[in-house]
């Protein structure tokens, strides 16, 4: 049996890699939140978020919640070796992973997905849309 969760390797959690990551990535602005994303040289994919202006810690880790389950449930669709820093800013309020999906697929029509890194875009369901 494989395990679904998210293993502690794969969240970026050092103030310096954030830093480079600010630094040296490519970035994608939404609404109320933005996407940046550097090559690590790693073999999988890393998550940090970064939340600004939301002033109440239940709201602040419910919004962390879902984005990290939007990850553990794209994992397999984000090419290898990037780490991928979502910042939020006040009045993002996803309800559901498939909320986040849909914030971050309307992102991506405005760009390239392979300049994201993404192999395939993101559908609201957690599955590869044709």
């Amino acid at each position: 049996m494989t395990s679904r969760s998210l293993p502690k390797t794969v969240c970026i959690r050092n103030p310096w890699e954030y830093r480079e990551i600010y630094s040296k990535g490519q970035r994608l602005r939404g609404d109320h939140f933005s996407l940046i994303w550097r090559d690590n040289g790693q073999d999988e994919a890393r998550l940090g978020i970064s939340i600004h202006g939301v002033r109440h810690a239940v709201r602040r880790n419910r919004i962390k919640r879902i984005i990290r389950e939007f990850f553990r449930l794209h994992r397999q669709l984000i090419a290898p070796p990037i780490d991928l820093v979502f910042t939020v800013r006040e009045g993002f309020v996803p309800d559901s992973p498939a909320a986040v999906a849909a914030a971050v697929r309307r992102v991506l029509a405005q760009q390239p997905a392979k300049a994201f890194g993404l192999a395939e875009p993101v559908s609201d369901h957690g599955v590869p849309q044709p």
